[in-house]
């Protein structure tokens, strides 16, 4: 898991919720990738779909855009 600091709160609380108190996201990196169906609870990001772990830090994160992609 990844816990997302603060900088990105405002982000987070301005796009609505999948479901329940969670997001699924599209996260995007300064190298260009993009890494979809990420589910994010409480301003962590605890899944990336057909990934064990989390590829990225949090560094490298430009952009996160709510897509409810399931």
């Amino acid at each position: 898991m990844l816990q997302l600091s603060k900088k990105w709160a405002p982000i987070l609380l301005s796009q609505p919720e999948t479901g329940m108190d969670y997001q699924i996201v599209s996260v995007f990196l300064q190298d260009g990738r993009r890494f979809d169906r990420i589910t994010i609870v409480g301003g962590m990001i605890t899944n990336i779909a057909g990934s064990k772990e989390i590829p990225f830090r949090e560094e490298e994160i430009t952009d996160i855009k709510v897509t409810h992609e399931k």
